[in-house]
């Protein structure tokens, strides 16, 4: 399996902080989720998170989870470039992510507008722009992963 982590966060991108979503999901996909390959891109909130989608489905990605962009912010338009690229959603998986979040007390977590779905044979998932997301999102992911793959190329239940 291989995944894209993209990082949309215009101040990590422009050096004002380092992103620290993106290798924690990087070696969380590798270590718990069999992932033999997990490539991080950090890009600028707006069209480059739509850019780097394109350019992960078009380089055949299996997996490709987005970090941040999914506030009530102008800015935060993750979900809706998202969008333009799925065939369907699969909506139980954000909802299950959501719901990790609430239950370890962060009332915020239901603030996430993020969604996850099928563009052609590649997963998207979208998560809050925070290392507690990152990590509510891949206890969520990281047994489900390989199956939801799986199911995506026709495999077996």
């Amino acid at each position: 399996m291989r995944a894209r982590v993209i990082v949309a966060s215009t101040r990590a991108a422009s050096g004002v902080y380092e992103d620290t979503s993106g290798p924690l999901l990087r070696r969380a996909l590798t270590e718990a989720a069999n992932v033999d390959e997990a490539v991080v891109t950090v890009v600028p909130d707006g069209d480059e998170v739509r850019q780097a989608i394109a350019a992960a489905l078009d380089e055949g990605v299996d997996v490709i989870i987005t970090s941040g962009g999914t506030g009530l912010t102008s800015k935060d338009r993750t979900p809706e470039m998202t969008r333009e690229f799925i065939d369907y959603e699969v909506p139980g998986v954000a909802e299950a992510i959501r719901a990790r979040g609430l239950a370890a007390g962060v009332d915020s977590a239901i603030l996430s507008r993020g969604i996850a779905g099928v563009a052609g044979s590649t997963f998207i998932v979208n998560l809050a722009g925070s290392q507690g997301a990152a990590k509510d999102g891949m206890a969520v992911l990281s047994n489900v992963l390989g199956h939801i793959v799986d199911q995506i190329h026709d495999g077996d239940h």
